[in-house]
């Protein structure tokens, strides 16, 4: 857990970074090079830097972490917040999760999503009594406003963000 916390905070600084041109630098790594054996011996070459690009993370989705966490992050949002209580196990939540975050996405910022795994926060899941998954509340001002739980199609998932959002 003290990883994930760390890696967070990693990619949350990276993240707020402005890259400039509005592109992500490349990242290029010097551990990537070839032996040259010469008449002296075997020695190193620096091969040409190979160049990775990275994309964009999507800031409108995030996994929960602990119980503080959550707090932060959904319960203290300005931003309206759609919950996804999920398990790795469940093959509707295989299907709806990928849709949600679509639409979220397309939302450009007028509301965020939290995913959270029940079975690494059951006692969040106990709180806001998810009997069921795949189970998604619609969070204002650390208020559960809406609730659905099952699959949705596309027309009625955008139907609960307009609601949310208003």
């Amino acid at each position: 857990m003290a990883q994930r916390l760390l890696l967070r905070r990693f990619l949350a600084s990276v993240i707020s970074r402005k890259p400039s041109q509005g592109q992500w630098p490349p990242l290029t790594s010097r551990a990537l090079q070839t032996p040259q054996c010469s008449p002296g011996g075997l020695t190193v070459t620096p091969s040409p830097a190979r160049t990775i690009y990275s994309t964009r993370i999507s800031l409108s989705t995030f996994n929960i972490q602990d119980g503080p966490d959550f707090q932060d992050r959904v319960v203290n949002s300005e931003t309206p917040v759609v919950v996804d209580f999920h398990a790795q196990w469940c093959g509707p939540c295989k299907i709806l999760g990928p849709r949600l975050e679509k639409m979220v996405a397309k939302q450009h910022g007028k509301v965020v999503m939290a995913k959270v795994d029940i079975d690494d926060h059951t006692d969040l899941a106990i709180e806001y009594e998810v009997s069921a998954v795949p189970t998604v509340l619609a969070m204002k001002n650390g208020d559960v406003v809406d609730k659905f739980v099952g699959i949705k199609d596309e027309d009625q998932l955008e139907a609960f963000l307009k609601k949310l959002i208003g």
